[in-house]
């Protein structure tokens, strides 16, 4: 069945780039295969970042991506029928198997399925622990992995900030590090700490390089602890989740 929903998405987002003067840096576009399929593992500082690491694999080889989303996005009434027309892969968080199987077969069929390891936006812009999913379907369908890293993202739209889908001249960060391929007998724990590390040098190099600074002293927040930023630590981070995590769930029981 033919793309009919992708390719106008595509077109306005790099319309909206264009417009904003988003200043996008891809740096290793060769490394996303011709063909066949791939699990795209990118970071997650942004409510936008599916929009990169998709501009990213479409730059490098015109690839598709299937991202896997929460299924309340596509129980939206406007980003619901986009995303089911972009054939991305809703993910139930009380029963993750059927979208896993969805994957898989995706994977199998040639497709590139992109995976946000860490399941949710960090707030400290520093990596979170990582779920073994994305090494499990690269096992389960031969397909490599495809570390990116996104830098920049979330000067625009991220979690605990208002939207900032206006502001112009935002350097963005696109790196795509070379596949991981894995050998029979590699454990998805092994191989998740692999990728992992591998992620953990490109944000640092894309954080090192980014020719982006902030605009004054209020303008720090998007900048990790670790480099002088305003940003929460990873712990902090960690605590504000679990406190957010813990409200979510009192508030579903008390529907209930």
């Amino acid at each position: 069945m033919a793309d009919l929903v992708y390719p106008p998405v595509i077109g306005t987002a790099i319309a909206a780039f264009r417009a904003l003067d988003v200043r996008i840096r891809i740096e290793g576009a060769e490394n996303i295969p011709a063909s066949g399929g791939a699990v795209l593992v990118s970071n997650h500082i942004s409510y936008l970042d599916f929009l990169f690491a998709g501009f990213g694999a479409f730059k490098g080889g015109k690839r598709k991506t299937r991202f896997m989303a929460k299924d309340d996005v596509f129980k939206h009434a406007v980003s619901g029928p986009l995303m089911r027309g972009m054939k991305h892969i809703p993910v139930d968080r009380t029963d993750g198997q059927p979208a896993y199987d969805a994957a898989v077969r995706a994977l199998r069929a040639g497709e590139v399925v992109g995976v946000f390891p860490e399941a949710t936006i960090s707030r400290s812009f520093m990596l979170k622990k990582f779920k073994t999913g994305a090494a499990r379907m690269a096992a389960d369908s031969g397909a490599p992995l495809l570390p990116v890293i996104l830098w920049g993202t979330q000067q625009l739209w991220t979690k605990g900030r208002p939207k900032t889908l206006t502001k112009r001249h935002v350097p963005v960060t696109i790196m795509i590090g070379e596949p991981i391929e894995l050998a029979p007998g590699d454990k998805p724990v092994m191989v998740t700490r692999r990728l992992r590390a591998a992620m953990s040098e490109m944000l640092d190099r894309a954080q090192r390089e980014y020719p982006g600074t902030p605009a004054g002293p209020d303008d720090t927040w998007w900048v990790p602890a670790q480099l002088g930023g305003t940003a929460p630590t990873l712990e902090v981070a960690e605590a504000e989740d679990e406190a957010e995590a813990a409200a979510k769930a009192e508030r579903r029981a008390q529907r209930q």
